[in-house]
């Protein structure tokens, strides 16, 4: 067994302990497709790229879950816990496709990289839509990577069979929360005052990010650990609340993050038109003038650095990153509220507990 993960400031060593379950996952896994041949490598790399030295956020809250629920350190943990990076690298590469983006993580994403890889060969036919249908097959192989880590972490089975319900039901709920998103950028706001924004934004937050982010993993983690279901009410408060300010945390970068830290080039959520919290109280406060602006700019795929700035102004001058900033703060108080009620429970583990109460700070920290 690797180095024990004790404390949040041991998150590089779980990080590193995830990182080896999922390069022995693809590597045991890219065996079945020996039989193709060599081939199959973009489709691999397409996957292999993505996994390799992401925050691991997700294995984390399952990792310490299971912990909290008084279960053991051991590798078979870790690579249960990778499986949720699998997940994730499932709804990166099918969320880049029907965003059109660019960059993830700093690098080409996958469908473009592939494109380039087309170019280069002169192949025939479509660049980007071959670029887009490796990409999407790559997301549906970490789909099956991840059920395949899940059965043979090595966990034993009446522990996993706990937690299969709501692995199963997680993965179901992001596809609805993925279309969530779609539907919402289609039919847009027109018509809606700033509460039903507000609402419709908050619900995309919760099915399309906060779930599979923080509360799912999580209350896996604890489920095959063996916490009784009574008790899960806490856990969930605490992810479902963290998960949101999480998720707000990222929009407000998406805008105005260094995109050395962020991964992804300045304003690229601007570009995308997304509906976000942040969008819906700029547009509630603003002046005809103010409004003008964000509308004529907001989606535009061609959106320059200047209009970016543009509609930054607009965001700061009418205290929708103010707003924001206040309700982040306002979820992550509520987070750490539901680590107290459940150490009042009796039902896991104080050192646990101790390590998701510091893990609020991380997880809603101003990264830019």
């Amino acid at each position: 067994m690797e180095d024990p993960v004790q404390t949040p400031t041991d998150l590089d060593v779980l990080r590193r302990r995830v990182q080896q379950a999922i390069d022995g996952q693809i590597a045991g896994a890219t065996q079945s497709l020996a039989a193709i041949g060599e081939e199959t490598a973009p489709l691999v790399s397409a996957v292999s790229g993505l996994l390799t030295g992401g925050k691991g956020l997700r294995a984390g809250f399952l990792y310490w879950g299971y912990r909290a629920a008084g279960g053991a350190d051991s590798d078979a943990l870790v690579r249960l816990a990778a499986s949720m990076e699998f997940f994730q690298g499932a709804a990166l590469l099918h969320d880049d496709v029907m965003d059109r983006s660019d960059i993830r993580r700093g690098m080409p994403s996958a469908h473009r990289a592939v494109a380039s890889l087309h170019q280069q060969r002169g192949w025939a036919g479509d660049a980007d839509r071959f670029g887009e249908g490796t990409a999407i097959l790559a997301g549906d192989l970490c789909l099956t990577w991840c059920d395949e880590l899940y059965a043979t972490c090595g966990l034993p089975g009446e522990e996993l069979a706990r937690g299969r319900q709501l692995f199963d039901s997680m993965r179901t709920q992001l596809m609805g929360g993925q279309f969530l998103d779609l539907l919402e950028s289609a039919r847009g706001w027109h018509g809606l005052g700033l509460e039903a924004r507000i609402a419709s934004a908050r619900k995309v937050i919760r099915f399309k990010s906060a779930k599979y982010t923080i509360e799912h993993p999580l209350l896996i983690g604890a489920l095959v650990g063996g916490a009784p279901d009574g008790s899960l009410a806490p856990l969930s408060d605490y992810g479902l609340a963290l998960g949101e300010a999480f998720q707000l945390r990222d929009d407000l970068l998406g805008v105005f993050g260094d995109p050395e830290a962020t991964g992804k080039p300045a304003g690229d959520d601007l570009r995308e038109g997304k509906r976000t919290v942040l969008v819906a109280h700029a547009l509630d406060a603003a002046s005809d003038a103010q409004r003008e602006v964000v509308e004529s700019l907001l989606g535009r795929d061609d959106l320059e650095l200047g209009g970016v700035e543009s509609i930054r102004q607009v965001l700061v001058d009418t205290g929708a990153v103010e707003r924001v900033e206040s309700l982040i703060t306002v979820l992550a108080d509520e987070s750490v509220r539901a680590v107290d009620r459940a150490r009042a429970t009796g039902s896991y583990d104080a050192s646990a507990l101790d390590v998701l109460e510091a893990l609020v700070a991380v997880s809603t920290a101003r990264r830019s």
